[in-house]
């Protein structure tokens, strides 16, 4: 079994890199588990049952017509897990026949089996029926995932005490629970659950959440969440925990506190799912997190290998990784490709939280002359109709220049709004090209017209600043000159006389 590119990891970075080798005449195969995992944390875990799942509290709750409709709008009073999960099955398995007909189509293999490096160019697959094969490969692409770190001394059973993976197959929603780490994983878990009525509690070791989001999105996300009923403890580090008799369990901090809930979500990062691949056998060291070092090219220490998705580390999103798997496998086999300079960042949170480009304290750390507009969604039409309360657009632009240089929203739809602002950064745009567009309306993409309008009027009010000083000074310059004169005339005056 010889192929030119054998790819391990069948998520979203190991699909893109294996259908984009094979659109390059490559004879191409996918190591996967098993069956059953074909699309990875993302597919089955991850980004699509997260999602899935928050559309359903949308639904339900009634969330997104609360301000319109208030109460009457609630389509089920009495949730559950089960309902929660009806959705779920249905998209996954839809999304999984799209997968496997891509793959067919382009005529990639799929092994399935636990992957093993033998040497640097081949590897053992191992079915759980105990067959094995030996595959050799030209290239190879790791695409492995991660999985939840799971600390020691946290009592982990998978019901009370769990983590994300884990989540989805709670009996029941909580009447409380407590959140460990506000990554973003946790922070969009902690704002379903509390839109649901739970009682919440979020812990985390650092004094400010998604530093690196800009802050006033982040700061308005969490007065979103306080309104809620969200209680946040952070600059906190949990030392313990403890199961009551009462079937709760009592979080102990290392500043003393002790925290008191019916379920603890355990989500303080993630481990590189590199364990079983025996990565020493060829030639590559993993960091304390099991991710992998690579360069731009997505090239490990040995020349061959490659790493994309999550086990190289941040931004560790589905979208990038889909990216870097097609570079990747351009790289590989000596195909030019252009990247993406500005890649996007979505939080699924509630509201969505969605950015690109370079924020406030980047550019004021880099010494950039910017200014900033901003458009609350409240004052666009398509937003009152909606509903919505608490969305907010923000333009960053180069002061000399006037070129975007950041745009970070947070709202309904907020990771779709952002591709206008994501594709006139990439070709050069000017803060000038959303004041002179037109946009449909009433749409959300007012906003961009709305927030550019704020920040010209900024640079306006500059302008205008300035030609009254400069009519000060000339004033002032023709007051001296004709005092000059009237004291030249006088004293001609004094000597004629």
């Amino acid at each position: 079994m010889n192929y030119d590119l054998l790819v391990i990891g069948s998520g979203p970075a190991g699909q893109k890199g294996a259908i984009a080798a094979a659109k390059l005449g490559k004879k191409v195969a996918i190591v996967e588990r098993e069956q059953q995992s074909v699309g990875g944390v993302c597919l089955h875990w991850g980004t699509i049952p997260s999602k899935t799942m928050r559309e359903a509290i949308l639904h339900l709750t009634g969330y997104r017509q609360r301000s319109v409709y208030a109460e009457r709008y609630r389509q089920k009073r009495q949730i559950t897990m089960e309902d929660l999960r009806r959705k779920l099955a249905q998209v996954v398995q839809h999304e999984l026949d799209v997968l496997h007909e891509h793959l067919d189509r382009n005529q990639v293999d799929v092994l399935y089996g636990e992957g093993s490096f033998v040497d640097p160019h081949s590897v053992l697959v191992t079915s759980q029926n105990g067959r094995t094969a030996i595959v050799q490969a030209e290239k190879i692409l790791l695409a492995c995932g991660t999985r939840p770190a799971r600390p020691a001394h946290i009592p982990f059973d998978g019901k009370t005490v769990f983590d994300s993976d884990a989540l989805l197959r709670l009996e029941r929603i909580p009447r409380s629970l407590l959140v460990i780490g506000a990554g973003v994983i946790g922070i969009e878990y902690a704002i379903m659950f509390a839109a649901l009525g739970v009682e919440v509690t979020v812990v985390d070791g650092r004094e400010r959440l998604l530093d690196f989001c800009d802050r006033e999105i982040v700061d308005t996300l969490m007065f979103h969440a306080r309104s809620l009923g969200m209680v946040f403890r952070l600059g906190e580090d949990v030392v313990g925990m403890d199961r009551l008799q009462n079937q709760m369990v009592a979080v102990r901090l290392e500043s003393g506190k002790r925290l008191i809930g019916e379920n603890v979500l355990f989500s303080v990062g993630r481990k590189g799912d590199t364990g079983p691949l025996n990565l020493k056998a060829a030639g590559l060291d993993l960091d304390e997190r099991g991710r992998l070092w690579c360069n731009e090219q997505f090239q490990t220490w040995v020349p061959h290998i490659y790493g994309v998705g999550d086990v190289i580390g941040f931004p560790a999103l589905a979208s990038a990784s889909m990216e870097q798997g097609r570079r990747a496998a351009y790289a590989a086999f000596g195909k030019p490709s252009t990247g993406c300079q500005n890649l996007p960042y979505g939080l699924f949170t509630i509201p969505e939280i969605s950015m690109v480009g370079k924020n406030e304290q980047q550019l004021t750390a880099e010494h950039v002359p910017y200014e900033v507009g901003v458009a609350t969604f409240k004052e666009i039409a398509r937003g009152h109709i909606s509903g919505e309360e608490f969305g907010l657009l923000k333009l960053l632009f180069h002061r000399e220049t006037r070129k975007i240089l950041g745009v970070h929203c947070i709202g309904e739809s907020a990771t779709e709004i952002i591709h206008l602002g994501q594709a006139v950064m990439q070709l050069g745009g000017t803060i000038e090209y959303f004041r002179d567009t037109v946009f449909n309306y009433p749409t959300m993409t007012e906003a961009y017209k709305v927030a550019a309008f704020n920040g010209l009027n900024k640079l306006n009010l500059e302008t205008i600043k300035t030609d009254v000083e400069t009519n000060q000074q000339l004033s002032a310059r023709i007051d001296e000159e004709l005092a000059t004169v009237e004291a030249a005339i006088e004293e001609a005056q004094l000597t004629t006389v």
